[in-house]
């Protein structure tokens, strides 16, 4: 009986863990992908390097609030190609911002290097 009960506390506490674990993955992935924006003086850029050359390519998606001149929210969006090596690609620019609402939020992936 005593041993039923603690096959049963054991499963709880993987069960309760599992879901930390399985967070904590993507969190603790190496960063190949760096970028930075700014929105000043009427306009918007955004600039992205790929860190690692020994990496493969990485398509990237970004997404960025920005404040237009008339304080009216607009959200510029796009995808992109950074070949390994790359360094500080205009990937975005634009004109008629007063500011960032947000920082750019830039989302990438590629393929796996072989073992």
């Amino acid at each position: 009986m005593s041993g039923d009960r603690s096959v049963l506390a054991w499963l709880r506490i993987g069960s309760a863990a599992a879901p930390l674990i399985a967070a904590a993955g993507p969190a603790l992935a190496k960063t190949i992908v760096k970028c930075g924006g700014a929105a000043l003086l009427g306009g918007a850029q955004l600039l992205c390097s790929h860190t690692d050359p020994a990496e493969p390519a990485q398509l990237c998606t970004f997404s960025w609030a920005l404040a237009t001149s008339t304080n009216q929210t607009q959200v510029v969006q796009g995808s992109f190609l950074l070949p390994p090596g790359a360094s500080n690609v205009q990937v975005y620019q634009g004109a008629g911002f007063a500011h960032a609402m947000s920082e750019p939020i830039v989302i990438c992936q590629g393929r796996r290097r072989a073992p």
